[in-house]
């Protein structure tokens, strides 16, 4: 019975912070390292668990925003705002952009994301720094050029994905805020940078989770396996309780985020991990 109420909280955490601009990974790591909770950082299991209930948040999106993406497809490649073909600028290119400007860098720096992974120190200065990143860029850059991602140009969307690769190798950056204060720089409005940074997530959370189930389910020769067969009941059940948590309670964050951002700012999730941020390094050096 444990196990399944760790699975609905871990479920619910992941939910609520993977879009969210805090960091998913700091949020699941400080959990399971409470006292009535202690699982092991790399315990074989739980670590497939954090992957498969991360791809249950991130199956909302293609579901959240299936009309945007089938307006975006059907149009290709004429931009649906000027009625003119131009493939390198659509919002279907563009995504990809990003996405692979993030994904080559990060590919040749998994050891060091597997390393810092581990340390507390690493995602503390993270969350810390990156909070403060997130409060200048919103109060500075409140003139935005671009309102819609059929605005969007393609040297945006590289800027966004080089920015995203700080997000993979230090953990606690989130993300989400990277993405999402790279718009900004780059002329976004909040609404478009937040809809750009949830289309990006798409193809990258989606190749990162699927490479590392594939590595947790298929370890060196120096570890225990873990594999899907040999899985008990009890074990596939948790994993369904956590995925399906994640998905509903990501679901209702989405659109949650999406209406607060056109009314406010990013300020009150700068300010929280900056001091969540603080806690974390002043617990791990006491």
């Amino acid at each position: 019975m444990t196990d399944y109420l760790f699975a609905v909280l871990f479920g619910v955490i992941e939910g609520v912070t993977e879009f969210l601009p805090v960091s998913s990974t700091a949020h699941l790591r400080l959990a399971k390292a409470l006292p009535f909770i202690n699982i092991p950082l790399n315990d074989p299991y739980w670590k497939m668990f954090d992957v498969v209930i991360q791809l249950g948040a991130v199956l909302c999106l293609p579901i959240y925003f299936r009309k945007r993406i089938a307006e975006f497809v059907k149009a290709f490649p004429v931009n649906a705002l000027t009625g003119k073909r131009d493939v390198l600028n659509h919002p279907v290119t563009l995504v990809f952009i990003a996405f692979f400007v993030t994904a080559v860098p990060a590919f040749l720096l998994k050891k060091v994301i597997s390393h810092n992974l581990e340390s507390f120190q690493v995602i503390g200065v993270a969350l810390l720094l990156g909070g403060a990143v997130m409060w200048i860029v919103d109060v500075m850059f409140d003139k935005p050029q671009t309102s819609d991602m059929n605005q969007m140009r393609w040297l945006q969307a590289a800027w966004i994905g080089a920015v995203q690769i700080l997000s993979a190798v230090f953990p606690g950056t989130s993300r989400s805020m990277s993405t999402i204060a790279a718009g900004q720089t780059a002329g976004l409005s909040r609404s478009t940078a937040l809809e750009f940074s949830f289309f990006v997530s798409i193809p990258t959370m989606f190749a990162a989770t699927g490479y590392d189930l594939l590595k947790t389910l298929k370890p060196g020769p120096a570890e225990a396996a873990l594999s899907m067969i040999t899985m008990t009941a009890h074990q596939w059940l948790t994993l369904t309780i956590g995925f399906t948590m994640s998905f509903f309670v990501a679901w209702a964050v989405v659109a949650w985020f999406m209406a607060w951002v056109r009314r406010r700012g990013f300020v009150p999730f700068a300010v929280y991990r900056i001091i969540l941020g603080l806690c974390i390094l002043f617990l791990n050096n006491r």
